[in-house]
């Protein structure tokens, strides 16, 4: 009878073992999955307020600003659920809330649209276009995501693709005239013939594209005609000096 008993506690203490350690698992599990949520919500909100900050040396439309405004407040919604008693989430998600209600209540009509004012260097320009392929690499995670319209997105996703278009076309125009202040006409021929063929490549022709290929062919067609100007001069030379050669080689000699 004893050894039965024993036997029965012993049995009974293993599967109290067994289901702690299953629930101690299960637990740690979860942890482990919140912990992953966080940083992935922390995550959006860091690469997003990023993108923000950095637009304001861009012309970006109200809408895609208050599309970026709410992915930091849907994101830090996430991690208030998750981590409740953080109050600086609490804090953080109280402004990004006010920040959209602000944007909402202005109702401003800007479309983003205002003429670029290229950065300085090439090193600028080039965190200039990453912070657009930012934007709208952003636009179309939230679009996929069900969170904009896709006559939104469809909009906003054009202008992006024209923005980049002109800072784009207007780099290559600044280096062809950089290059023809240096004498290097080649250069220049080039710059302006790859700005042609991204215009060309360019699937929405509007106005701005047709004026700028416009004036983009008349700059290339008056470096051709002054390479081929000086290309003619250069041969009439070279001629001129073959022939000079050639009469001074089977020029009588003189008697002395």
């Amino acid at each position: 009878m004893i050894f039965t008993i024993i036997v029965v506690l012993l049995v009974a203490l293993m599967l109290i073992v067994v289901f702690v350690n299953g629930y101690q698992q299960h637990r740690e599990k979860l942890e482990a999955e919140r912990r992953t949520e966080l940083a992935k919500q922390k995550s959006i909100v860091d690469e997003t307020e990023d993108v923000i900050v950095a637009s304001a040396n861009l012309p970006i439309s109200n809408t895609l600003n208050s599309i970026l405004q709410k992915r930091v407040v849907n994101a830090l919604k996430v991690m208030h659920e998750l981590d409740p008693k953080q109050t600086s989430i609490r804090q953080r998600l109280r402004d990004a809330e006010s920040r959209v209600k602000e944007m909402d209540v202005s109702g401003s009509s800007s479309t983003g649209d205002e003429s670029i004012q290229l950065p300085d260097n090439d090193r600028q320009i080039i965190v200039f276009i990453q912070c657009l392929k930012k934007q709208r690499a952003l636009l179309r995670s939230e679009h996929g995501k069900g969170k904009v319209d896709s006559h939104i997105f469809s909009k906003e996703d054009r202008r992006l693709d024209k923005l980049q278009l002109r800072v784009n076309v207007e780099t290559l125009d600044r280096r062809a005239k950089a290059a023809l202040k240096g004498g290097m006409m080649g250069s220049a021929r080039q710059y302006f013939e790859k700005a042609i063929a991204a215009v060309n490549a360019f699937p929405n022709q509007d106005n701005y594209t047709a004026g700028i290929r416009n004036k983009l062919e008349v700059q290339l067609k008056e470096i051709q005609e002054n390479l081929t100007r000086v290309n003619a001069e250069d041969r009439a030379k070279r001629a001129e000096e073959e022939r000079d050669e050639l009469d001074e080689l089977f020029a009588p000699k003189k008697k002395w």
